[in-house]
């Protein structure tokens, strides 16, 4: 429900929404990071964090350029199409993990894991129609925002093992919000009152998601967090309904549903190499 916020206050400053009084996605992308560093920097420092030692920094940079082009582009699509349909094209970063995983890690994946990325990529097919007037070019920012998110969940996952979480999203926000605080100098625009509300919003709105998740995903099997994480979707949907009046097509819900069937069986199958990694070692130990 909360990263569905985050895109609802992206498009509400977007210019289809703002019209003159829009603002870059650079800038609201410069929101969330700067207002969530403000947030978690300060918990870092009670909690005693220690930034600075045995730091992976080639892994944060990488983590960090690769997430922040994916979060501008995927404000940069939620203002431009509806909500529904950016949100379901971003939920193909997972297949695009994988295949990243594949070319770069030489990760061996299987014939289910395979059939996963196929089902999805059909459903992204189906959504976005290439080819038809119904085509959207906004799409193709959605894509290639998920295939930076991609990217960065390969930075994400090597850091997992060896960093503790609060001092990831710790770094992330930070070095990403000094980094965005240069960039966005040519693109500002003096906000309106509402908008300085909303961007505070957004970036407090996204760390205690991300917050929110990691916990879950603490506490539970990956296979029973996921699908929570999906619901963003139905959110999304019923959002752009309340307030913009996009009611989804049959296109729509049709490769929404095969994007998200083809990504929980992508989750299941990790889940099940999980524990079959774990009883392999636990029968050597």
């Amino acid at each position: 429900m909360l990263v569905a916020v985050t895109t609802l206050i992206a498009r509400s400053m977007g210019p289809q929404i703002a019209g003159p009084d829009a603002l870059h996605p650079v800038q609201v992308s410069w929101a969330r990071f700067f207002f969530g560093a403000s947030i978690l920097l300060p918990l870092a420092a009670i909690r005693r964090v220690d930034l600075f030692r045995d730091t992976h920094w080639r892994l944060h940079i990488g983590r960090n350029l690769s997430g922040m082009c994916g979060v501008i582009g995927m404000f940069a699509a939620a203002g431009l199409m509806p909500l529904a349909d950016s949100t379901a094209i971003s939920f193909l970063s997972p297949l695009f993990a994988m295949v990243l995983a594949v070319i770069f890690l030489k990760e061996t994946v299987g014939p289910w894991r395979w059939l996963a990325a196929a089902i999805a990529f059909t459903g992204a097919m189906v959504l976005t129609r290439p080819g038809s007037d119904a085509f959207q070019p906004a799409a193709l920012i959605a894509f290639t925002a998920a295939a930076f998110l991609g990217s960065e969940m390969i930075f994400i996952k090597a850091l997992s093992g060896r960093e503790r979480p609060m001092k990831i999203l710790a770094i992330n926000n930070g070095m990403a919000a000094t980094i965005i605080t240069l960039l966005v100098i040519p693109f500002w625009k003096m906000p309106t009152g509402q908008q300085w509300v909303l961007m505070v919003v957004l970036g407090a709105t996204m760390i205690t998601a991300q917050s929110l998740f990691l916990r879950g995903i603490a506490i539970a099997e990956a296979n029973l967090a996921a699908p929570f994480f999906y619901t963003t979707l139905i959110f999304a949907a019923l959002y752009g309904w309340l307030l913009f009046g996009e009611v989804p097509g049959v296109f729509t819900i049709a490769g929404a549903a095969l994007i998200v069937s083809g990504a929980l069986l992508l989750t299941w199958r990790e889940n099940l190499a999980r524990q079959a990694a774990r009883k392999a070692l636990a029968k050597t130990g």
